[in-house]
């Protein structure tokens, strides 16, 4: 929940880490880390995706459905 609202960038992300009590480095950490692995949390079939970038697409497509 943390990394997707540092993606989202409506907060800052010293905003975000005072609302949860965190450090924002930790923020950043969990933001970079989401993103460099979105595209096996969001790939349907439960392979990997052969093509990160393409996987990291769908995953903004489903964040911003909602």
């Amino acid at each position: 929940m943390v990394a997707i609202e540092a993606i989202e960038a409506e907060k800052t992300i010293s905003q975000i880490a005072t609302e949860y009590g965190i450090h924002p480095r930790q923020v950043r950490d969990w933001k970079k880390e989401f993103l460099s692995k979105c595209h096996v949390v969001f790939d349907e079939s439960g392979k990997r995706e052969k093509e990160p970038k393409r996987g990291l697409q769908k995953a903004y497509k489903k964040i911003r459905r909602g």
